[in-house]
């Protein structure tokens, strides 16, 4: 079972936007709002070179990093063809307009990922 914890409101994710949550050990966790208030959290690092995803913009259900303007999927995390590779995910719960993440996942994902420099 699942150990879920408040974030914030889906109302304090700017429209096709993102906000960052920053974690005591790995990188940052970037939560985003698609044009239909859809959310999705992504670990804030491109598999490219690193960029801030968080800093991307949010189109559909991608974001274009802000550095190659590689696009990853928001749902899974993966680069869009012909570029390769992938950003771990994490699992989003919305509950009374309010977001959720899996605590379990915040205390295990991609705690050893370091940004780069780009």
């Amino acid at each position: 079972m699942s150990d879920w914890k408040a974030i914030c409101k889906v109302d304090d994710i700017p429209v096709l936007g993102a906000r960052r949550l920053t974690r005591k050990l790995g990188g940052d966790v970037a939560i985003f709002r698609n044009g239909e208030d859809q959310v999705f959290a992504l670990l804030d690092r491109c598999p490219h070179k690193g960029g801030p995803l968080s800093q991307g913009i949010v189109f559909g259900q991608s974001v274009a990093c802000p550095l190659h303007n590689w696009t990853i999927g928001l749902a899974d995390g993966c680069a869009q063809s012909p570029d390769e590779g992938c950003t771990p995910r994490f699992s989003v719960k919305v509950d009374g307009g309010t977001v959720h993440l899996d605590m379990e996942e915040l205390n295990s994902i991609a705690l050893r990922e370091v940004p780069s420099a780009a």
